[in-house]
């Protein structure tokens, strides 16, 4: 019997190959934009566009990233059924199936397990690759038990795009051609592939502030991009907190809406980081420092992580045999009142 190939194996293994017929959909969606050169623009269609773009980012960030992937605040039952549903509104498919894959990527983050590292798997299949082929295609329900307990949940993962085509349809209606093609298709295409830059961009491009085990930077252009997500190095450090821009110059969108629907009594104990989590940078030597500068530190790091790992720290040696490191002076371990 012949073994199947593993990720670090030449080659594209069988079950990770994109589905054509089955992305049929996925693709039409994006040939669909061409329509606007039949339906025409208009400054209301792109205006639309634009809302319909970041009110579904919020809704996405805020539901199946932060509440169901993570749970860094809480809601009622009632709450947590129209957060599912607002968020599924982003056409990229179930609630369960969404916070179960995310899930794994943090437990096996940038290893050859992870289904959506651009270190083990190249910018096309982190980016897109991965959500079109049949391996991934399934909720892992075993990886999200405590909201597959939900029937209402568990319904809405099977009919995931129920939500999205209601809004279509609506949209079509009362707007016609030129809303449904510039305002909806349009911002669907630019939704799909904003959230997609966190899986293929913000391990790449950025900086890192925290040690982790991963190679997460934070990104000032993803975070506009994806009102929050973009400060991913934080995220990586501490996966749990409501808030991912973790100082005031780092924007997070999503957050302040979590603050006013907790201010309103929405939704309540949203979950912010430690003022030891926080500044824990604060206790790193100034090499650790230059290392997160050029961009390694990347602890028990494995496959291609290694040499990028391994390429970083020589940079910083060939740095220290030219002369001291140019840094911040450490500063004193900050200790609460």
């Amino acid at each position: 019997m012949s073994q199947s190939k593993t990720p670090t194996q030449t080659g594209t293994p069988a079950d990770e190959k994109i589905d054509w017929i089955g992305s049929i959909p996925f693709f039409a969606v994006h040939l669909s934009v061409f329509a606007a050169f039949f339906t025409g623009v208009s400054w209301k269609a792109i205006g639309l566009c634009i809302a319909l773009y970041y009110g579904r980012m919020i809704l996405l960030t805020i539901g199946y990233h932060r509440y169901f992937s993570h749970r860094s605040f809480k809601a009622n039952r009632f709450v947590q059924f129209l957060i599912a549903i607002g968020a599924t509104l982003s056409a990229q498919k179930g609630v369960l199936w969404w916070a179960a894959n995310h899930r794994h990527h943090h437990r096996e983050s940038d290893t050859p397990l992870d289904i959506h590292s651009p270190a083990q798997k190249g910018f096309w299949f982190s980016h897109v690759g991965w959500i079109l082929c049949r391996k991934y295609n399934v909720t892992r329900f075993e990886a999200i038990r405590d909201f597959a307990r939900y029937p209402e949940l568990v319904w809405l993962d099977k009919y995931s795009l129920l939500p999205p085509t209601l809004l279509g349809v609506a949209i079509w209606l009362f707007g016609g051609w030129q809303m449904l093609v510039v305002g909806f298709l349009w911002s669907t295409v630019l939704l799909w592939h904003g959230t997609f830059t966190i899986n293929s961009l913000s391990h790449v491009y950025g900086t890192r502030r925290y040690k982790t085990t991963d190679t997460s930077r934070n990104n000032w252009l993803l975070a506009l991009i994806t009102c929050g997500e973009g400060w991913h190095n934080n995220h990586h450090y501490h996966q749990n907190t409501a808030n991912q821009g973790w100082f005031w110059w780092e924007i997070d969108i999503s957050y302040y809406c979590l603050k006013v629907a907790a201010w309103l009594g929405i939704i309540k104990d949203l979950r912010l980081p430690s003022h030891e989590v926080k500044y824990a940078f604060l206790k790193y030597t100034p090499e650790e420092r230059a290392e997160l500068k050029a961009g390694g530190l990347v602890l028990n790091p494995t496959g291609k992580l290694k040499e990028k790992a391994e390429a970083a720290r020589a940079r910083l040696r060939d740095a220290l045999a030219d002369g001291p490191v140019a840094g911040p002076t450490p500063a004193p371990v900050l200790k609460r009142q």
